[in-house]
Order: structure tokens, then sequence, then C-alpha cells
């Protein structure tokens, strides 16, 4: 440990289960030297074990539905209270597609589970994003991140409608991020990992093989949760002031790559 994050505070919101990027990032804060108030939307919290994360991390809970915002209003000046004054660092680890877990085609959708899909995964993170900026909740040269993935570049056909929500994500940490930089100093940046066995991500049709196809097309491999948590860890520390407004790959070179051996192998046998 090199104590990073010594000093510093934050929330984390998103924390279900042992296998959660925002889970595996909760450990490493705590590893580094952080404290931080670990959140996430009543229903998300019934079905995890978050409780056993705070006990682990000496971190206390407070619900909050990030698509509410006097649920957000809340949590903000609740988290300022436990941790005695501004934040250092956010995770924003949420996404939720309604479209996906009803079985709902791309081009069949129903509009009001997009919507709410559209609410929960991307417009939570611009309504974070004004409860902080609003409250005067950061200190300078805090940092904000979001989780993404690649599909809001290229099309993944069973990612469904959640590759325009993170679409529509890394759109407001860019645009967002330049009034937050120019104001308080404070980054704002998004991660897009590897496709991760996660309890969100083995919703996806097809998951298993695509992780599978990932991995062999990736020089280094596919990133892991852990290893993510790593890279979160980096950028909300000092070492990394002056990155803001990015969208940043963290998937083993994949997003690179155009074809690997191992992949043009099975299509030579």
């Amino acid at each position: 440990m090199y104590n990073l994050l010594k000093g510093k505070k934050g929330i984390i919101f998103g924390a279900l289960d042992e296998n959660s990027i925002a889970w595996k990032t909760a450990e490493r804060v705590h590893e580094e030297g952080g404290t931080f108030v670990l959140t996430n939307a009543p229903i998300a919290m019934r079905m995890g074990q978050i409780k056993a994360l705070a006990e682990k991390t000496g971190s206390e809970i407070v619900p909050a539905d990030a698509t509410n915002l006097e649920d957000l209003q809340a949590l903000v000046e609740k988290s300022m209270e436990i941790l005695g004054g501004k934040l250092d660092f956010v995770l924003h680890s949420i996404g939720m597609s309604v479209n996906v877990r009803k079985g709902k085609h791309y081009t069949d959708q129903n509009y009001d589970f997009t919507t709410k899909g559209w609410d929960v995964s991307a417009v939570s993170f611009h309504k974070v994003l004004q409860t902080l900026h609003k409250n005067d909740a950061m200190n300078e040269w805090g940092s904000i991140v979001a989780l993404t993935y690649m599909a809001a570049q290229r099309t993944f056909p069973d990612y469904n409608d959640m590759a325009d929500n993170k679409a529509y994500l890394e759109s407001i940490a860019r645009s967002f991020g330049y009034f937050y930089g120019k104001d308080k100093k404070v980054r704002v940046n998004t991660i897009s990992q590897s496709p991760t066995p996660t309890t969100a991500g083995q919703g996806v049709k097809g998951f298993d093989g695509f992780i599978a196809y990932a991995d062999m097309m990736s020089p280094l491999g596919n990133a892991t949760a852990g290893e993510c948590a790593d890279y979160t860890v980096s950028l909300f520390s000092d070492l990394t002031k002056k990155v803001t407004m990015q969208n940043l790959y963290h998937d083993g070179g994949f997003s690179n790559t155009g074809v690997s051996n191992e992949v043009m192998e099975k299509f030579m046998k």
C-alpha cells in the first residue's frame, strides 16, 4: 500500500456484492487510507451485501436513489457531516437496462423502459455532479469517476440500449467536466472497462462468450474488477491532478486491436 488516499474522503455509489467494481474500489480506497460513505438505491441494498462491506471498511451507509434529487441532496449533506467536511472523490458505478432485463430487442424497445434505464445509467451522473456542484461539496483537485464500456463507441449487438446510455454518460463527463474544472478545479473522467463478470454484466446475452473473445483479442488480457479498482484509486489520487474530461480505456489493449493471432487461428482451421 502507498497511502495514496490518506486523509481523503468521498462517496462510493453502486457496491452490490464482492463481484462489483464499486465493492473492489471501496476495499482498495480503504487500503490506501481513504474514508467514505457507501450508497446505493434501497432496492439494490436489499439485494446485495453492502453491510458486510461497511463493516469491513469502517464505513457508514446512506441509502439514496441516484435519480432522485432530494435523495442526492440528503446524501451529500449527510456525507459531509459524517466525513467532517468536503469530499475529495466520488465513484459513480450505476447502470441498468430494463429492456435487457425484460428481453426486449434493441429494435423493439419499450420506451418507458428506455427512459428508466437512461435516467438510472446516465442522467443520474449529471444529477450527482449537479448536486455536488451546487453544494460546493468537492475540495479543489477532487476527482469524480464514472464507469463505462466501449459499446459507447462501437456496436456490440446484445448490449442493447445500454450502449446509448454509456455514450450519453461519457458526454456528460466531458461537458460537466469542463465547467467543474473551470469553477472548482475538480476532475471528471470515465473509465471504459473490459467486460467484467459483475452481477450486472452477466445479465447481458452471450456475456460468457464475449468475455472469452475480448480476453483473446486483448494483448494484456481482460482487466479484472480488482485492477479497475487500482486504476480508479490512481485517478482519485493527487498523481493525476491534470487528467479530466477523458474517457480512459482500461481493457488490456482491446480498444486498439484490430484482430489478434489467437482470433485469426479460430477462422483458419
